[in-house]
């Protein structure tokens, strides 16, 4: 039986991690989960399934909380996400969590030689660095959840490392990918959510359609198959069936094709190395398929993909500032106070605005992240 912890189960992944546990009861079990804001449906969760613990981000609601399910322990803020993360009883921490806030407790968790099945990004996009290397000291396995980095993990099986030529990252395009850079100009903030194929949760899926999240994935990919910027390649690929490649250096290729559902990398980083069923999983059916696309990618039509790609190059705190400015941009756009190309700007003024310094601890980036959260806040505003 393993036990895990789940960080921001009301998310997207959180609630398909929370379906993946209790398709396999004899397997897993879930202790304890993080829910942030979202205490209606942390009612509902807790009037069917029970944890040992959970961590509100508010001490007021965990207070509420506490009276009304007396048999569960609450607690609240970034103390009890790091409660969590070290939980004595918990095999591994599933970081599900929106942002930088997943750094810090990844980071506690790796030192309190917990496994990590990672779906937060930016873990590994501000500080891959520290991660990897506190990983390898603890003696800790990280699984990426993330479906591009899964198929390139699943693509890995059997097969050295050494013999990679390169990883073929796909794209969807996200929800603005057969528009012009000219339409995109007043596209709102319903069209930016509704995103072609995935279902996902309102950050990421703008992140996708500016190709931030791709950017990312990128660097999340150089410090998970420690590989060199130049052997990593980004593919348009509208179908979202094959969800990664790895090209050896014979010149074969190996992909993993699924349907749409981020239940498959879940389960797979929670029950590695094996296979199981999952309910409602679709087969694919290569008669109606048909045919499968890839085009070259733009970065013309992309900036903010060469833009990230670039920071990640350059190193440093330089991945961190690009973070913070595009959780700051981002958050401004799905409250309308910006339009949606406008989240290009303050990305690339906020880069220009910024020093770059190397990263010693995870002082420097959090350090790094608070600067670049300010000057972003002042493009937005004008100044």
């Amino acid at each position: 039986m393993k036990k895990i912890v789940l960080l921001g189960a009301s998310g997207s992944i959180g609630t398909q991690t929370l379906d993946v546990v209790a398709q396999h009861p004899e397997l897993l079990a879930c202790l304890a989960i993080s829910v942030g804001t979202n205490i209606s449906w942390l009612k509902d969760t807790l009037r069917t399934t029970s944890f040992e613990l959970v961590c509100v981000q508010h001490e007021k609601e965990a207070i509420l909380l506490r009276n009304e399910f007396k048999k569960i322990r609450f607690v609240s803020g970034d103390a009890g996400l790091l409660e969590l993360a070290v939980l004595p009883e918990a095999d591994m921490v599933v970081n599900a969590l929106v942002g930088f806030v997943g750094l810090v407790p990844t980071l506690a968790a790796i030192n309190a030689h917990k496994d990590i099945a990672l779906a937060n990004k930016e873990t590994l996009v501000v500080a891959g660095e520290l991660v990897i290397a506190e990983c390898k000291k603890n003696n800790v396995n990280l699984f990426p959840i993330d479906s591009e980095h899964s198929a390139i993990f699943q693509c890995l099986q059997g097969n050295d490392s050494r013999c990679i030529k390169r990883l073929i990252i796909t794209a969807s395009g996200g929800s603005f990918r057969d528009r012009s850079r000219e339409e995109l100009r007043s596209v709102t903030v319903k069209e930016a959510l509704s995103h072609p194929n995935w279902s996902m949760g309102a950050k990421i899926t703008i992140d996708s359609a500016t190709m931030v999240n791709k950017g990312f994935e990128v660097i999340e990919a150089h410090w998970l198959f420690d590989l060199p910027y130049e052997k990593i390649d980004v593919i348009m690929h509208k179908e979202s069936i094959v969800h990664s490649m790895i090209e050896y250096i014979d010149s074969s290729v190996i992909a993993q094709m699924a349907s749409p559902d981020m239940r498959l990398p879940i389960q797979y980083a929670l029950l590695y190395p094996d296979r199981f069923s999952i309910d409602g999983a679709v087969s694919l059916d290569f008669t109606k398929i048909a045919e499968l696309h890839f085009n070259e990618m733009s970065t013309t039509r992309f900036p903010l993909l060469k833009l990230v790609i670039e920071a990640g190059i350059k190193g440093g705190t330089m991945p961190a500032v690009v973070n913070a400015a595009n959780e700051v941009a981002v958050a401004a756009f799905l409250k309308g106070q910006i339009h949606f190309l406008d989240i290009e700007t303050v990305l690339q003024k906020t880069v220009e605005r910024s020093i770059i310094k190397p990263i010693i601890s995870i002082t420097d980036c959090l350090e790094a992240d608070a600067i670049a959260r300010i000057i972003a806040a002042e493009i937005i505003q004008g100044g």
